[in-house]
Order: structure tokens, then sequence, then C-alpha cells
């Protein structure tokens, strides 16, 4: 059975966001994992570094999962 036009438009779709969980892990823990290495170099008595620098990692990860979906949208 051949697949019509719009049954092989939607499979890159999900394909695409499948990757969004696995993305977001990434962007916290490199930004937790930095904010971490930062705290070792430059310590100081609560780990601002590593809270700062998580906090941006999440928000960057929102702010490019809200991108991708818009994205994935128009199309």
């Amino acid at each position: 059975m051949i697949p019509n036009k719009k049954e092989r438009n939607q499979l890159p779709k999900y394909l695409s966001l499948i990757g969004i969980a696995a993305q977001m892990g990434i962007t916290i823990y490199l930004s937790a994992f930095f904010g971490k290495k930062l705290d070792d170099k430059y310590p100081n008595e609560r780990n601002y570094f590593t809270i700062f620098l998580t906090l941006f990692g999440v928000f960057m990860a929102i702010f490019i999962i809200i991108k991708q979906l818009n994205r994935i949208n128009q199309e």
C-alpha cells in the first residue's frame, strides 16, 4: 500500500517531535555541567553559577522547543 501525500508529509513531523525530549535534556544537562565546572573553578557559598546556568538552560530549551513547534505547525 502506497501512503498518500498527507501521510508522507506527516512522517517528518513525527520524527522531529521524537528528538524534543533528548534535545531538552542535553541542553539542560550541558548548562548544569558547565555551571558546576565554573563553581568548582570559582568557589562561592551557594553555587550561583550552577543555579543560574541551569535556569538559563531550562529557558533556552523551552525557547528552542517553542520555535521548533511553530516551524512544524507552519509547514
